[in-house]
């Protein structure tokens, strides 16, 4: 019997990579860390790509990570290999933090950090209005375009209740190719590793 290896080629004129937009990767794409992931990119550019991956949880609160972090349930994400002993957060506060980047619609990056804490003590950022991340995902300058190139990454639109769900599982990944349909649908499908089958 022979497999349809197109069902694994992703279209090249499909949606180009830039801020706001989402990184899915191929069901295959071997790591730990980009495994099945969902990338929210923040910045894409000419210096290279700096994003998060949305759908890898750390079974802890971001107030048992950070010492001199307040009470507050927010869990936290794996963003990526790059600085994982460093807390990165998105937010839909808007100019509620001062120094944030906006990313798209309701969608912000950063700020000041101690502004966050305060307003945490004080009751007034909820945990469906942040998101913490140990570390980010970045690439060089056209890397990341190769690796589209190289079929590792489906390119999409996001939404921003999508990227505040506080659902960072696999499910995430599963949901995200059945929004974009077609062949790209039976992805799912696949074990995460076919010589196990």
């Amino acid at each position: 019997m022979n497999l349809n290896l197109n069902l694994f080629k992703i279209e090249t004129n499909h949606v180009a990579p830039s801020k706001g937009r989402m990184l899915i990767a191929e069901p295959f794409l071997p790591g730990s860390y980009f495994n099945r992931s969902i990338v929210l990119l923040v910045a894409h550019g000419e210096k290279g790509a700096v994003g998060f991956i949305l759908n890898k949880k750390i079974e802890y609160p971001v107030n048992e990570i950070m010492g001199d972090f307040p009470d507050f349930e927010a869990h936290v994400c794996i963003g990526g290999p790059v600085s994982t002993d460093t807390l990165y957060f998105l937010h839909s506060l808007g100019s509620l933090i001062p120094g944030s980047v906006h990313v798209k619609d309701n969608l912000y990056w950063g700020g000041d950090f101690d502004e966050v804490k305060k307003l945490i003590s004080e009751g007034l950022i909820l945990p469906n209005q942040i998101r913490f991340f140990l570390g980010y995902s970045g690439w060089d300058d056209g890397q990341l375009e190769d690796e589209i190139n190289e079929n590792s990454w489906l390119v999409s639109e996001i939404n921003d209740e999508f990227v505040m769900m506080d659902r960072q599982t696999k499910s995430m990944w599963v949901q995200a190719v059945r929004d974009i349909g077609g062949k790209y649908s039976l992805w799912e499908h696949f074990p995460e590793n076919p010589s196990l089958n």
